[in-house]
C-alpha cells in the first residue's frame, strides 16, 4: 500500500504510515520487513517529531501550534502519544510554557537530523517527478570538444545541477538500439536520421571543416571550397561519423570516370587527426571536433556555392519515454535554439 503524504504547517512534507492494522501488515510485507525485524522499527511518526521540535524551539505548545498552523490540542495529543511511545517525558509543562527534560533535550537533538533527512527525501522525490532531479542518459556519435552539443551540455549542467547527466559516445546503430531498449533517453546524431518508433527532430547545424597538414598547400588559405578538394587523398574513421562524411564527399566531389580517393580507417577519429601531420592526407571534421588540437594539423572551413558547408544534427527519443528529466531536457533545447517541434502531448 502506498504511503500517504501530509503537509505539516507550510513547508514540512512528510510520509504518514497507514493506520489500519490490515494495511500496516500489508505495508510490512511490501517493504520486506519480517516479524522479527518489526521490533526494531521506530514506534513514532516523523510528524510527531516535527511537533516536538517546534514545541522545543518555541517553548510553548500554543506558539508551536500557531507556527505550524494546526490546533493546539492536535499538537498536544500528538506529543503526549510520542512520549508514551518512547516511555519518557520530553517536556516539563507549566503555565509559563514547556521546556525539555534532560532526556528530552537529547531526544530532540537526535530527532532534528531525522526530520531534516525525511524532508530532503520528499523534496528529492518531488524534484525527480518534475524533472528537476533524477537522471538523464544522453548518447551522441560525434566529438564534443567544441560546438553546439558541448555548449548545450555545459549549460544544461549549470541550469540543472541536481539531474545526473550521463553521456555515452557510440555508433548510430548502437545508440538506436539503446533507445529501443530504453537504456538511452535521447540520442544526438549527425544528419537527419529516421527510424520507426522514434521521434527524430532537427536541432541545429554546424560547419564542416577540412583538417590537413600545416605543410599542405591548401593550409595557406583561409577558406577551402569543395572544388579545391578534388584529387585529394581522404582518410576517414570507419566509426561514426566517418560513413556520413564519406557519403557527403561522394555527393560533393563527383569525378569524371571515378570516385574520390577515400580510405576508411579502423583507427579512432583522434588517431586519424594525429597522423595527418606526418602524411599528405586530408580528413573532414565537424565543428565539434575543432576544440582539440594536434601537432602540425590545421582546420580550414569549407564553402560551397551557397556559402559555408553545413551539416545538421538531430535529436531522437522514444515517444513512450516517461522520464521527466527527458521532458525538461527537450524543453531546454527547444528554448535554447528557438525550435518549433512539439513534444509535450506525446508524453500524456
Amino acid at each position: 500500500m502506498a504511503l500517504r503524504a501530509a503537509t505539516i504547517g507550510r513547508s514540512c512534507i512528510i510520509p504518514i504510515a497507514p493506520q489500519r492494522r490490515s494495511d500496516r501488515n500489508c505495508f510490512w510485507q511490501v517493504a520486506g520487513i519480517t516479524e522479527r525485524s518489526k521490533e526494531f522499527c521506530l514506534p513514532f511518526e516523523i510528524r510527531q517529531l516535527c511537533y516536538a521540535i517546534a514545541a522545543a524551539d518555541h517553548g510553548s505548545f500554543y506558539r508551536a501550534a500557531r507556527a505550524l498552523d494546526i490546533e493546539q490540542s492536535t499538537l498536544s495529543r500528538s506529543i503526549s502519544k510520542l512520549e508514551r511511545s518512547i516511555g519518557m517525558s520530553i517536556f516539563e509543562r507549566s503555565r509559563a510554557g514547556v521546556k525539555t527534560t534532560l532526556a528530552g533535550a537529547a531526544f530532540i537533538r537526535g530527532a532534528r537530523p531525522m526530520v531534516a533527512t525525511a524532508d530532503k527525501l520528499v523534496t528529492m522525490m518531488l524534484a525527480a517527478g518534475q524533472g528537476r532531479a533524477g537522471g538523464l542518459l544522453l548518447g551522441y556519435n560525434s566529438s564534443v570538444s567544441a560546438g553546439n552539443l558541448r555548449a548545450t551540455l555545459i549549460s544544461w549542467r549549470e541550469a540543472h545541477p541536481d539531474v545526473e547527466l550521463e553521456c555515452v559516445e557510440a555508433d548510430r546503430s548502437v545508440l538506436l538500439a539503446g533507445l529501443d531498449t530504453g537504456e538511452i533517453d535521447v540520442a544526438i546524431l549527425m544528419g537527419t536520421p529516421s527510424h520507426n518508433g522514434f521521434r527524430c527532430e532537427p536541432l541545429w547545424s554546424e560547419r564542416m571543416l577540412a583538417a590537413l597538414p600545416a605543410s599542405h598547400p591548401l593550409a595557406r588559405r583561409d577558406i577551402i571550397h569543395w572544388t579545391d578538394l578534388r584529387g585529394e587523398h581522404f582518410l576517414l574513421p570507419a566509426a561514426d561519423p566517418g560513413p556520413e562524411i564519406r557519403d557527403m564527399l561522394l555527393g560533393r566531389l563527383p569525378i569524371s570516370g571515378g570516385k574520390p580517393d577515400i580510405r576508411m580507417s579502423r583507427a579512432s577519429r583522434e588517431t586519424v587527426l594525429s597522423i595527418l601531420g606526418v602524411n599528405s592526407g586530408v580528413t573532414i571534421v565537424c565543428e565539434g571536433s575543432t576544440g582539440a588540437t594536434y601537432p602540425s594539423v590545421v582546420y580550414r572551413p569549407i564553402h560551397g556555392e551557397q556559402g559555408p558547408a553545413l551539416t545538421g544534427y538531430s535529436g531522437c527519443w522514444r515517444d513512450d519515454n516517461r522520464n521527466p528529466a527527458l521532458r525538461r531536457f527537450l524543453g531546454f533545447i527547444k528554448a535554447r535554439y528557438a525550435l518549433s517541434f512539439d513534444f509535450s502531448p506525446r508524453f500524456q
